[in-house]
């Protein structure tokens, strides 16, 4: 009797637990493609640009005169009467400048990605913002990214809606409405 009751208990249990899955729904959204359509995003790389310009090649400008200054130092003028320690001083200076522009590319490309990244945040934010004052209006118990998963269950795309909410113009409905398999782009 203590196994039948149990059965139907588990039964039971597992019927609750249907139903409650069947009742939440489930939306999918493309965030790097929300961030493309943001109007924000366009001007980004023109800050990026100038960024680069304004920073990045004067920095390299200064890095490269104060080798050029500091090798000179060493090299011609008469060292002899130069304290020892000072010496030392510039020969180790000279040695970080020079690691610095043989290394400039990659340390640009890392503070122009930091900036980018800086540059990105409240965007994304707004972003995110947005899916989760969506998801709660619409009933969204589950919302997953459109690249995360290989295999999915049915669910919603809720890029219209999220570009809706954040006042966003989408390009054309086909696009955005053509069958999306989550971990595929639209092409």
């Amino acid at each position: 009797m203590k196994k039948i009751t149990a059965i139907i208990v588990l039964a039971t249990g597992l019927l609750v637990s249907n139903t409650t899955q069947a009742q939440n729904k489930m939306g999918y959204i493309s965030v790097d493609n929300m961030l493309s359509l943001m109007p924000e995003t366009g001007k980004i790389d023109s800050l990026l640009e100038k960024y680069q310009q304004d920073s990045i090649n004067t920095e390299f400008a200064s890095v490269f005169q104060m080798y050029t200054f500091k090798d000179s130092l060493l090299n011609k003028t008469d060292t002899t009467k130069m304290p020892l320690s000072y010496k030392n001083e510039l020969k180790k200076d000279l040695a970080n400048y020079a690691y610095q522009i043989n290394n400039w590319q990659s340390i640009s490309q890392q503070a122009v990605q930091a900036k980018q990244n800086a540059l990105l945040e409240p965007i994304y934010k707004k972003i995110y913002d947005a899916i989760s004052a969506v998801a709660k209006e619409k009933g969204y118990a589950y919302v997953y990214s459109q690249e995360a998963l290989l295999v999915a269950p049915p669910a919603d795309n809720l890029l219209p809606l999220v570009a809706e909410k954040l006042k966003v113009k989408l390009p054309t409905a086909a696009t955005i409405n053509k069958p999306v398999t989550p971990g595929k782009t639209n092409q």
